[in-house]
């Protein structure tokens, strides 16, 4: 399967069925997108593929065959994304695990939406968290929001 991975092309030699999540953390090795529910409840495999959050763990590798997929990797590999400058500002995480996957799907979100309403980012933001960490969430994605804005 061929496709753009983090702005670089690649190849992947798995079979097509095979979970995108998988592909990415046993034959690209990147692990930084982790495996929740295996049934797309939890957000916690999240990616984007050519701009769009996806749940990894139930997207197949062909599905993504001559797009762009960007993992927590590929977001702010030269310095911290207005988002994840958010998120140690407003100190999200705690057990840290789900928070890739809200980190791109906040991302995808900003992408669409620069100025999001509470109404968007509920609409949007559907992952879980164990910890309870959404009012520190939200608050970092309206902060991300301002930073993006400012081209900070």
């Amino acid at each position: 399967m061929n496709f753009t991975l983090n702005q670089k092309p690649v190849a992947i030699d798995a079979p097509p069925e095979k979970p995108l999540l998988w592909a990415l953390r046993e034959d690209a090795a990147l692990t930084g997108t982790k495996f929740g529910c295996g049934i797309a409840a939890c957000g916690a495999c999240t990616v984007m593929v050519d701009g769009q959050a996806v749940r990894s763990c139930v997207t197949p590798v062909s599905a993504v065959a001559g797009k762009a997929v960007t993992t927590i990797e590929g977001v702010g590999d030269k310095a911290p994304s207005p988002v994840q400058r958010a998120w140690i500002e407003q100190q999200v995480p705690q057990c840290g695990y789900c928070q890739p996957g809200f980190i791109m799907a906040t991302t995808a979100l900003l992408a669409k939406t620069p100025n999001p309403t509470d109404a968007d980012i509920d609409a949007a933001i559907t992952n879980l968290c164990r910890c309870g960490t959404y009012p520190a969430m939200r608050a970092a994605i309206k902060r991300a929001a301002e930073l993006t804005k400012a081209g900070a």
